[in-house]
């Protein structure tokens, strides 16, 4: 496995049908060839500045996935927060949700979000990997997945998921260790209950035709399961840990990060200033979701983002402990400063500063 190094090659910048040919390689590469590390530099291109012939920045592209989600690289993209920066995303093709941080661990994808855990594990097993940006926020009413069950299944608390099959995104992740440890705090056997791996976006019609007992689906499609007179919400993730294992935070690839710090930069800052913008701006977010997914914009379920992206240790050592208690990981084996950092987070640092400058103007009234 080879590092990249921080030596960038800079080709002119690719016309549309040559990324579109680059991207459909890219899908291949990861649908069809091992989790191995890619050799080259990610790719770059250089481009002209304003007012200045002579002055050329490097655009370092990074590879993403495209899938149908409510993800802030998809927003900041649409809203122009890359412009101008050092970075671009170059969409590499739809990736299943269990994949993702494999495949950003070996560098097949140089970012993706995903809960904390599937990242714990990760490192755990050696993966490069590191945490650069919260994601989301879990509130009230902007949780980060709901549960569903059929208004006719006569299941309505947590002892009724006893021999019944869960429709869930992945294993590994929020859905399974939150749900797992709820269902076990109300003398649930966990071991009695089937888990079956469904998309969030294929979840509801598994529902709807018995394939499944009870669904659980984040967000934007826990709003169709809602408003689908055929099903019944049990609750949500808010009700169960009070949001505490609801951040789905950015991950970078370890060799990506160090060959190109500037451009992980200018990705933390781009989608915080898209997540800022959601929560300021809610209903035109859910609308170019809609249009984005072509799904009804009613259907489409507020996202709270987590101010300026800032990540906090809570929510990992909540998984840590989790992951500890499961024997997933080896107790001791990953600490909370090895999932994550916010040195390539502006925000963070201004943060920073303002909290040290205070006590110290306290100190001198």
């Amino acid at each position: 496995m080879k590092a990249r190094t921080s030596s960038l090659r800079t080709p002119t910048r690719p016309r549309f049908a040559k990324g579109a040919l680059l991207a459909a390689c890219a899908v291949a590469a990861v649908l069809l060839q091992s989790c191995s590390r890619h050799d080259t530099p990610a790719q770059t291109s250089a481009t002209t500045a304003p007012g200045n012939a002579q002055a050329k920045q490097q655009i370092v592209y990074f590879k993403y996935p495209d899938n149908p989600a409510f993800d802030l690289v998809y927003l900041a993209d649409k809203l122009g927060y890359f412009n101008n920066t050092s970075t671009r995303p170059q969409y590499v093709g739809k990736i299943s949700a269990p994949q993702i941080i494999p495949l950003v661990g070996t560098g097949e994808i140089d970012f993706g979000t995903r809960m904390v855990p599937l990242v714990i594990s990760a490192i755990a097993s050696g993966a490069d990997i590191k945490v650069v940006s919260a994601g989301g926020e879990t509130l009230p009413d902007a949780p980060h997945m709901k549960y569903f069950t059929r208004k006719d299944s006569g299941i309505l608390g947590p002892k009724d998921f006893e021999g019944k099959t869960v429709a869930f995104n992945s294993f590994g992740a929020c859905a399974e260790f939150v749900t797992k440890k709820y269902l076990s705090q109300h003398g649930v056997d966990v071991s009695t209950v089937n888990w079956l791996v469904v998309p969030d976006n294929q979840s509801e019609q598994a529902l709807v035709t018995k394939n499944v007992d009870i669904a659980i689906i984040h967000p934007p499609f826990s709003g169709a399961a809602e408003a689908d007179p055929q099903l019944h919400k049990l609750w949500s993730d808010w009700d169960e840990d009070h949001g505490l294992g609801g951040m789905a935070p950015y991950s970078v690839n370890g060799a990506f990060a160090r060959a190109h710090p500037q451009a992980v930069r200018d990705f933390v800052s781009a989608i915080a200033k898209a997540g800022n913008w959601v929560n300021e701006h809610p209903d035109e977010a859910r609308k170019l979701t809609a249009e984005r997914l072509g799904i009804d914009e009613k259907l489409v379920e507020r996202y709270a983002y987590v101010k300026d992206l800032v990540v906090t240790e809570p929510p990992i050592q909540y998984y840590i402990d989790i992951l500890e208690q499961a024997g997933k990981i080896p107790k001791g084996k990953v600490h909370v400063k090895d999932v994550y950092t916010n040195e390539y987070n502006a925000f963070a640092a201004k943060e920073a500063q303002a909290n040290t400058a205070a006590p110290a103007a306290g100190a001198r009234s």
